[in-house]
């Protein structure tokens, strides 16, 4: 059964899974166990959402049976055995509002595979459709593709690997499809249903549907492939329609674009794009306010070298007089360096006031054990004590 696994499946499903694990480690390790508390919540959140699911896929559904839609119940049947599927899981008809659509799900160890009324009825006159959808889905079921998407999770929503992890997934179910039908030209009929409607189909030529491939190859059709959960479904249906067909080259230039987009999964690529306007914001909000405090902090380093000729010149007066100047001119301290920096002299406590354009610098004198006079430093008006340089810290007389 290992041809019905499509080539890339177990290598992206191998290291997504490696990848998410040591996330996981690390954000609990980082946390102190505070991301366990997070997982726990999260699990109970799964349980309560898809209990609610659950409820209304049994409330609200057909479930097939031999005494329930035995027609369909007998393809389930078949495409189970044909599987090797032993544990068959609970099979419902859902209505589905006209929608083509079908879904794999599980709760509680139970599994679950819902056919929309719509895709019923769509391919009433169609076997390999019915089988191939259903096939579809348990071949979801069958993968465990709906195991450990949790330990995925963190890394599910990188660029390019996230997506392209779940498009391998969905080929490979495709190939699931495609063994439940009695013919790839049935099983690409049943996905061409998808794009032509519940009647157009059967009125479509495959072969002209497949052509369509050759589109894939242009730079934005590949760009928004890659940034998909599904393969374009010319594509799916070009693959079961055989299995050993070459698909068009991507352009190059689209993994450059896409390597910025986060994987959005179901929501789309357009959501995967406001995913990264939303990642680039709040880095900017981040950024940029840590950008100013560097040109703040490089301004004011400069401003504490500038200024340490004047504070030496302070210091050595009143070791010298043993009292405070009256003011800079005193000491022959010029009031503006040459840079513009203006200094202030309050004479009293002999506090140096360092005036720049990003802010003030006070600078307070002490002595030390020896009797040299050392010097303080701390913020003034328009200086944040986080923009302060780390050389504010550290003054000593020379």
């Amino acid at each position: 059964m290992n041809e019905l696994v499509y080539p890339r499946e177990r290598t992206l499903g191998t290291i997504t899974l490696v990848l998410g694990i040591l996330v996981w480690l690390g954000l609990i390790v980082g946390t102190f166990g505070g991301a366990l508390v997070g997982l726990a919540l999260g699990f109970v959140l799964y349980l309560f959402a898809q209990s609610t699911l659950i409820a209304h896929i049994k409330g609200n559904g057909v479930e097939l049976s031999e005494a329930q839609f035995p027609d369909l119940y007998a393809h389930f049947s078949a495409c189970c055995d044909r599987l090797q599927i032993v544990k068959r899981p609970q099979a419902f008809i859902l209505n589905g509002n006209g929608a083509l659509n079908a879904f794999a799900t599980k709760f509680l160890g139970t599994q679950y595979v819902v056919l929309m009324s719509g895709v019923v009825d769509a391919m009433d006159s169609h076997v390999d459709g019915v089988r191939f959808y259903i096939g579809h889905e348990l071949g979801h079921l069958r993968m465990k593709h709906l195991n450990g998407h949790l330990l995925r999770w963190p890394v599910l929503w990188l660029p390019l690997l996230g997506a392209a992890y779940s498009r391998a997934r969905e080929s490979t179910c495709d190939r699931h499809g495609l063994a439940c039908s009695s013919s790839p030209q049935g099983a690409a009929q049943a996905l061409a249903a998808l794009s032509a409607g519940a009647e157009r189909w059967k009125q479509m030529s495959v072969t002209a549907y497949v052509s369509q491939t050759q589109h894939t190859a242009g730079f934005w059709m590949s760009f928004h492939e890659l940034i998909s959960g599904y393969p374009w479904l010319t594509k799916r249906a070009a693959r079961v329609a055989n299995t050993a067909a070459a698909m068009p080259p991507r352009n190059g230039f689209a993994y450059l674009l896409a390597v910025f987009v986060p994987y959005a999964g179901r929501l789309g690529g357009g959501f995967g794009m406001l995913m990264l306007v939303y990642i680039i914001g709040v880095l900017a909000a981040v950024a940029l306010p840590a950008y100013q405090d560097y040109i703040v902090k490089a301004k004011l380093s400069a401003a504490i070298i500038g200024s340490q000729s004047a504070r030496q010149a302070l210091g050595d007066y009143y070791e010298s007089s043993q009292k405070t100047p009256e003011s800079l001119e005193a000491v022959g301290i010029p009031s503006r360096l040459s840079d513009g920096t203006e200094l202030a002299l309050d004479p009293r406590p002999m506090v140096l006031s360092v005036k720049t354009p990003k802010g003030e610098l006070i600078f307070t004198p002490s002595a030390n054990s020896e009797g040299h006079v050392v010097w303080g430093c701390t913020n003034g008006e328009g200086v944040k004590p986080a923009q302060l340089p780390p050389t504010c810290h550290h003054l000593t007389k020379e």
